[in-house]
């Protein structure tokens, strides 16, 4: 396959991808209140609608709220569980992590209504807490994955060579190891927080609290709000501004 070829091929990707974002955030601006393909006009009134709508913003506060504190627990839980992967035996490893990888293989169908089926039988009320413990779940498989790619490009003689010198094995990860695969951390934290806000259908079968997602399916079926335009291409704006600057960050230490 010639150059042109493949990069024409990465286009089409990228088009297809992104091209419905752009209508997005085009048609957030659009002076219509219909879901039609026609242009009305400029105008920034649905922005001014998004802060007015005391319903929407607190879904995006508990959305947000959600994302971040599920994000910061898995990624926690999830890079103690990648250390510890890690200094398994092959064999043992292979065994953990065919079992860590099932929730991200499963359909989300049936990881939100076996989480609901757990929820009721222990008694725990389907509400923010539910969905607070369903988001952990969901997300410290891929907070694993982020971080076992750079445990794998360690030198394990750092380590060795501190705990030598003196320091304790605490001291000795502290110092030595996290610096090495905080990339992966922060790359997985974001990946958390990414699929949190996206996700639906397990926030629909976990919890009757209205997130983000939950007020946006009810409002399509109900009535059409433009302000969600506005909504999502602000997140959109931002996910993306955190994405470049992690990436950069990525690319410096990299170099260093």
């Amino acid at each position: 396959m010639s150059k042109t070829l493949k990069k024409l091929y990465v286009s089409l990707i990228f088009l297809f991808m992104y091209a419905p974002i752009v209508v997005l955030a085009i048609y957030s601006f659009n002076d219509s209140k219909f879901r039609t393909a026609q242009w009305k006009g400029f105008t920034f009134k649905w922005y001014e609608r998004l802060f007015e709508n005391d319903q929407m913003l607190g879904a995006l506060q508990t959305t947000l709220y959600i994302a971040f504190v599920s994000a910061v627990i898995a990624t926690i839980i999830g890079t103690l569980a990648a250390i510890g992967i890690h200094n398994m035996s092959k064999r043992t490893k292979g065994v953990v992590m065919a079992v860590t990888n099932l929730p991200v293989l499963n359909p989300d169908i049936v990881t939100g209504i076996a989480l609901m089926l757990l929820y009721v039988f222990v008694g725990i009320p389907l509400g923010r807490t539910s969905l607070l413990l369903s988001h952990i779940t969901f997300n410290i498989p891929y907070v694993i994955i982020s971080v076992l790619p750079k445990l794998g490009q360690l030198n394990k003689n750092m380590y060795e060579a501190a705990l030598d010198l003196g320091a304790s094995p605490a001291y000795a990860y502290r110092k030595i190891i996290l610096p090495e695969i905080l990339p992966g951390i922060i790359t997985g934290f974001l990946f958390a927080v990414t699929l949190s806000i996206d996700d639906f259908v397990i926030s629909f079968f976990t919890s009757r609290t209205e997130n983000l997602s939950i007020y946006i399916y009810n409002a399509v079926s109900k009535k059409y709000d433009p302000s969600i335009n506005a909504l999502s291409t602000l997140m959109f704006a931002v996910i993306f501004i955190l994405l470049v600057i992690v990436n950069k960050r990525s690319v410096k230490h990299e170099e260093n």
